[in-house]
């Protein structure tokens, strides 16, 4: 049996440009200070562990529940009013190969992504990425994306994988994935890595990487 997991953010869904922006501006809102888009200085890149460290940084631990409360209500908003108002493109391929994945009696598929989950289901369904049958483990479950991974092998219920892959854009993807001693599978070009694909349309090429 293979675990194949897939990121959501510039992985399934082109929304991580919106995404950062929504995020950015919903902390502005609250704290009134400029979130620094450079994801690689925070220690756990998901939308949970980068609003901890902020409000441990501006001494607010104190009121981090209801910070994280406010924050996140007008993340989601932010999110859905972008949603209602522009096409939320898949990235090319995405729900062929998904849908492909599934058929195979071998693949177990889940969703692993260090984004909250109300607004990781929201981009997939506006993306046309609807699949109510594999599991998403986010940031709303832990702060820590390897953490979230983990999750997703451990509520699966199968032990001993006979693989393990990753889908991911980011470095902070392939980090988690080399601590877990997971295969990872570079989505896009935002990074360099030995196995990469552009996007799902070379089903065959993500296919071997995988192991099948």
């Amino acid at each position: 049996m293979h675990l194949v997991l897939f990121d959501i953010d510039g992985t399934l869904v082109e929304s991580y440009d919106f995404d950062t922006e929504c995020f950015q501006a919903a902390v502005e809102d609250v704290l009134g200070v400029t979130v620094d888009p450079d994801w690689s200085r925070y220690k756990h890149v998901t939308d949970s562990g980068i609003l901890a460290e902020l409000i441990d940084e501006l001494g607010l631990k104190s009121d981090a529940d209801r910070i994280t409360a406010e924050v996140k209500e007008q993340f989601l908003s932010r999110v859905a009013d972008y949603i209602a108002c522009h096409d939320v493109a898949p990235i090319s391929g995405a729900h062929e190969f998904l849908s492909q994945l599934i058929a195979r009696k071998n693949v177990t598929v889940a969703f692993a992504t260090g984004g909250w989950s109300e607004s990781a289901r929201m981009k997939l369904v506006a993306a046309g990425i609807n699949f109510s049958s594999i599991p998403l483990a986010s940031s709303s479950d832990h702060y820590s994306r390897t953490e979230i991974m983990r999750l997703n092998e451990r509520t699966t219920g199968v032990e001993g994988f006979d693989s393990i892959t990753y889908f991911g854009d980011g470095p902070w993807d392939q980090k988690a994935s080399k601590t877990l001693g997971y295969n990872f599978v570079l989505v896009g070009n935002r990074i360099s890595s030995s196995q990469s694909i552009q996007d799902y349309t070379k089903a065959d090429a993500a296919l071997k990487y995988i192991g099948l």
